[in-house]
């Protein structure tokens, strides 16, 4: 027997041990719930700067935790392994925002459970999760959160902006006055065509700057 069929031989042994289209199933399970969580986090995505790097990695710690998973039901010297090995990983990343931990949460919990074999958990806690997200994130389709910069001249006129954005939520976070010019910055929640403030005598302009903020009202 020559050492190429020896080879052979021992690669169809190993991969004789396992069950290939139980794993391969489970990898694409995976990865289509990767793809999913990518799709909800962009269209649920409320900060300053979309992070499509991010969101890429959504997908792969999907599919990788779903390849640790099969890894280790397959074999207890191979799990102690992987104990041994990734308790050495230090993440040094900081999150910055809160949601970004639930998507994280998300996609490992997703990737376990396709590995452990559990498709229909992983459906329905999919199902369950894009559900909350469009209940809480509804609210955010007729309004957002802006800092309203406006010039005006006159402290009149400041006061009859004051009282023009009546029940809207706002916060004034500045004021600078240079001479009678004063640039006044204004925290609101509120639809960008709802903003008729620059129409108004006495206003030069009206800048609006869109940001993941919390109102302070």
């Amino acid at each position: 027997m020559s050492v190429n069929d020896m080879i052979k031989k021992s690669v169809l042994k190993s991969f004789g041990q396992y069950n290939v289209p139980k794993m391969a199933l489970a990898l694409l399970v995976a990865l289509i719930v990767g793809i999913v969580i990518y799709c909800v986090y962009r269209r649920f995505y409320t900060g300053v700067v979309y992070s499509r790097s991010f969101a890429v990695t959504l997908v792969g710690m999907c599919v990788l935790t779903c390849m640790v998973t099969l890894a280790i039901s397959t074999n207890i010297v191979i799990s102690l392994g992987m104990v041994g090995a990734l308790s050495i990983v230090r993440y040094r990343t900081a999150v910055k925002d809160p949601m970004d931990l639930l998507y994280l949460f998300w996609a490992i919990t997703s990737g376990i459970a396709a590995g452990a074999g559990m498709y229909v958990l992983v459906i329905v806690a999919g199902l369950v999760m894009i559900g909350m997200l469009a209940l809480f994130y509804s609210r955010q389709d007729k309004g957002r959160v802006y800092i309203a910069v406006i010039h005006y001249v006159g402290d009149v006129v400041g006061d009859e902006i004051t009282r023009a954005f009546g029940r809207t939520k706002f916060f004034v976070k500045s004021k600078t006055m240079r001479g009678e010019r004063t640039e006044m910055a204004v925290e609101v929640f509120c639809d960008d065509k709802d903003m008729t403030l620059a129409e108004r005598e006495g206003v030069e302009d009206v800048t609006l700057i869109q940001y993941n903020g919390e109102y302070h009202g």
